[in-house]
């Protein structure tokens, strides 16, 4: 039986530019109470993009938390209180590739750990592409790439590619084109 649990009290841990830590008192089975942290973040976009040739625009930059090169679709988190999540996915799809997408299409949303985290990411597929100049921000370092679908399936398989929402991009772009959707 599942059991919904209600929170007795907030304690605000910490407070940061891009994340917020919380520890709420919680009602579990049995009426007991125990605790839960949970990272409060504004989450972001992920853009699936496929250009004529069908291929998918990557991008491989450091990332700290992994202390690794990472190979990923490109994405963004959203500012505090920006809502135009289609704006958002617009903006991270140019600053990040250079490209413009004719169609952008939204797919679906996912919370990236849901385990303790609030992130919620929102995935578009952008088809129609056309090439620009990118506009990175001043502290990312990006290289552009691009790859088959069926390439980056090999990546993923072989564990090269151990991004989730990269994972998440690249599985929906390949079940819509089996699907015949792409």
């Amino acid at each position: 039986m599942i059991v919904e649990e209600k929170t007795l009290s907030t304690e605000r841990v910490y407070e940061g530019a891009i994340i917020n830590l919380r520890r709420d008192k919680v009602t579990v089975k049995g009426g007991r109470t125990s605790y839960r942290e949970i990272v409060e973040h504004n989450g972001g976009v992920t853009v699936a993009a496929v250009t004529a040739d069908g291929k998918m625009p990557m991008v491989r930059q450091f990332r700290k938390s992994a202390d690794a090169v990472m190979l990923e679709a490109p994405a963004g988190k959203t500012e505090l209180g920006e809502t135009d999540l289609r704006a958002v996915a617009e903006r991270e799809l140019r600053e990040e590739t250079g490209y413009t997408a004719e169609k952008l299409e939204y797919i679906m949303s996912f919370y990236t750990s849901i385990g303790y985290s609030t992130e919620k990411l929102h995935l578009y597929l952008a088809t129609g592409l056309t090439p620009g100049e990118t506009d990175f921000d001043e502290n990312e370092a990006i290289d552009n790439c691009e790859y088959t679908p069926d390439e980056l399936l090999e990546m993923i398989a072989n564990g090269d590619i151990r991004d989730a929402k990269t994972i998440v991009a690249v599985q929906t772009v390949k079940l819509r084109q089996i699907a015949g959707l792409l």
